[in-house]
């Protein structure tokens, strides 16, 4: 017997009224009843690619927007329209006379514009469309992200090639933009569908490797957080506390950032201890309280704490975190939070009703949107990209100011950020008093200090020590780039069995990257519609460059046998090998040929059969 989609449509749309019921008016109650009716009738007919009647999908997108993300009538209304005009023969007209000039704005908004020439292309002037309304209203936005989670969460119904497309635009616009407004739920789930289907091999692979790391960290995390709770208890202090556990993309992306395996990648999971709101003393009083009940029993890792509480992310993120070394003799990371902090780290644009700091940071966005629309410059969303979608680092001046910054920010974009002149003549930095390159690169905390010399111009190598927008447009006549006409990307050098995929240029000239690759990924959200679906065959006549990082406990004969593995055994050439040994552990890199992705693992695992070796990982080829 088939599905009864009429019947699943209405219970959605039963379920939305109800939870709607508590937030608004009848009025408003019969206006959303009216919404779907109309969108209902518009659809009539129309599929999507999985077969199912297309009306699922607004259904689910205004069920994200009234459930999930807690939005207002107006903006219910508009979710369930959010196709009609674009779809349909409906027009913003109609919608205006039927729901008002508000429910109109947001439609339009993410109604996508069919234009005979593009300014850039489609899919970036959709973006420029999308960004653009910020400056007026935030709520568009939040209609096109709920909007893409259902798209995401139904992707399988796709080809690859539009899979890779959907997916690389989402890890890399949507993810971080909804990472940026403090929606870390939402962020999440994006970020892990979009890796999900641009590899699944690979995130299957990781699933399954995080829940056996899960499964064997069970007991001794069950012991260490009852005791921690008794501690708790004892003292009289109410909380509740969880395990959470790092999701595949995240774990990923730490692997890449640190160049280790699953297993040599610290904190794969957290144990958050959770106040409640209404303590009767700050929230800095009672998380200072729980650590220092924490610190009595457990050993605290120097220099581990970062006070979010006092210095918030600039999405809004707060919470107190700490490491501690447990009774197993393990590093556990420890976030402390109020139940509020919780849910302003899933809802903060939505839980934080327009107030604070997320009023700062969106008038931020804007004067950044309309200096970037001014300046008219190619690179559009690169730039918006790298000024807001990055975690942030918080900085101060030498008079205490706070900067907030993109993670991996030099001491020129903080230079930039103070004022473009002084970006423009900066000469050197004090970092916490000590004399460093202007290109020094920033963390957390550091108080910066900029010397400035008159005419002091910028050097062409700044250009890649930035990461700000203003920044890159205070050296904007310095930048000159270059794209090379290859067959492999020289960034990520995919093998044959690598999950890949291919951009055409206009000269037919196919450019194939990894499908992680941050190139690739920045290119399907930018310039879709040239991805070509290929794979690279394995040629036993073409040999590949790939480079080894070997780390093992030093002996006699070490060198010998990793040399007599490779070349002997395996009958591989290699091109060159670099040793270190130090308070016996030896580093060893070594620069081999190999005919695909399988004989690079196939050799991985044999190294790792070798005595006293302990970590074998592909490294970057520079």
């Amino acid at each position: 017997m088939g599905r009864d989609y009429a019947r699943e449509n209405r219970e959605k749309v039963d379920r939305i009224i109800d939870v709607m019921r508590s937030r608004v008016e009848e009025t408003d109650l019969e206006r959303i009843e009216k919404a779907y009716e109309l969108a209902n009738e518009a659809h009539e007919g129309q599929m999507r690619k999985s077969g199912e009647p297309y009306i699922i999908h607004p259904v689910e997108v205004a069920e994200i927007v009234a459930v999930e993300l807690k939005l207002d009538a107006n903006t219910v209304i508009a979710a369930f329209l959010h196709d009609v005009v674009e779809d349909t023969d409906h027009t913003i007209d109609e919608i205006k006379e039927m729901f008002g000039d508000d429910v109109a704005f947001l439609v339009d908004v993410v109604t996508k514009k069919k234009k005979d020439k593009y300014i850039m292309s489609k899919q970036l002037d959709n973006f420029k469309q999308m960004l653009d309304s910020m400056q007026y209203d935030i709520r568009a936005i939040l209609i096109k992200l709920a909007d893409r989670m259902h798209n995401m969460r139904t992707l399988d119904s796709m080809r690859a090639d539009k899979q890779m497309k959907i997916a690389g635009e989402t890890d890399y616009f949507y993810a971080p933009l909804a990472n940026r407004l403090g929606l870390y739920a939402v962020k999440t789930e994006l970020e892990n569908l979009s890796m999900r289907y641009r590899c699944p091999l690979e995130y299957s692979q990781m699933e399954m490797a995080l829940e056996e790391d899960k499964a064997a960290y069970a007991e001794r995390l069950e012991e260490f957080t009852s005791m921690v709770k008794k501690i708790m208890t004892d003292n009289g202090v109410d909380v509740r506390i969880e395990v959470q556990y790092r999701m595949p993309y995240s774990i990923w992306r730490k692997m890449q950032s640190t160049g280790t395996d699953l297993l040599h990648t610290e904190h794969r999971h957290f144990v958050r201890i959770v106040y409640p709101d209404n303590t009767g003393v700050s929230d800095k009083t009672m998380a200072l309280r729980i650590y220092s009940l924490l610190t009595d029993a457990f050993k605290e890792k120097p220099e581990s704490i970062n006070n979010y509480i006092d210095s918030p992310k600039e999405n809004g993120y707060q919470s107190f975190h700490v490491k501690l070394l447990t009774q197993f003799g393990e590093w556990e990371e420890i976030h402390i939070s109020s139940e509020q902090m919780i849910t302003n780290s899933r809802f903060w644009c939505v839980a934080d009703s327009m107030g604070g700091n997320q009023s700062k940071w969106l008038e931020k966005f804007k004067d950044i949107l309309r200096d970037i629309t001014y300046h008219r410059n190619s690179g559009f969303i690169e730039n918006v990209v790298t000024s807001f979608y990055n975690d942030d680092i918080m900085v101060y001046t030498p008079k205490g100011k706070p900067i907030n910054l993109p993670k991996g920010a030099s001491a020129l974009d903080f230079a930039f950020e103070v004022h473009t002149e002084i970006g423009r003549n900066a000469k050197y930095a004090r970092i916490n008093g000590k004399l460093c390159s202007v290109k020094t690169r920033l963390h957390r905390g550091d108080c910066v200090e900029i010397g400035v010399e008159n005419g002091h111009h910028p050097k062409p190598d700044w250009a890649e020590h930035v990461h700000t927008y203003k920044a890159r447009q205070g050296i904007k006549s310095l930048l000159k780039k270059k794209k090379a006409k290859i067959i492999r990307c020289e960034n990520c050098h995919p093998l044959p069995g690598d999950e890949v995929i291919a951009f055409e240029a206009k000269d037919g000239t196919l450019t194939v990257h990894k499908r992680n690759c941050p190139t690739a990924i920045s290119q399907s959200a930018q310039n879709g519609d040239t991805i070509v679906s290929t794979v690279l065959k394995e040629d036993k006549d073409t040999m590949y460059p790939v480079k080894l990082d070997i780390k093992a406990v030093d002996r006699s004969h070490l060198l010998i046998d990793l040399i007599d593995m490779i070349t002997d055994r395996l009958q591989l050439p290699m091109t060159s090998i670099n040793t270190f040994a130090e308070d016996e552990i030896a580093e060893c890199e070594i620069c081999l040929l190999v005919h695909s992705i399988g004989e690079l693992q196939s050799i991985i695992d044999h190294i790792n059969t070798i005595e006293g070796v302990d970590e074998v990982r592909r490294a970057t080829l520079e």
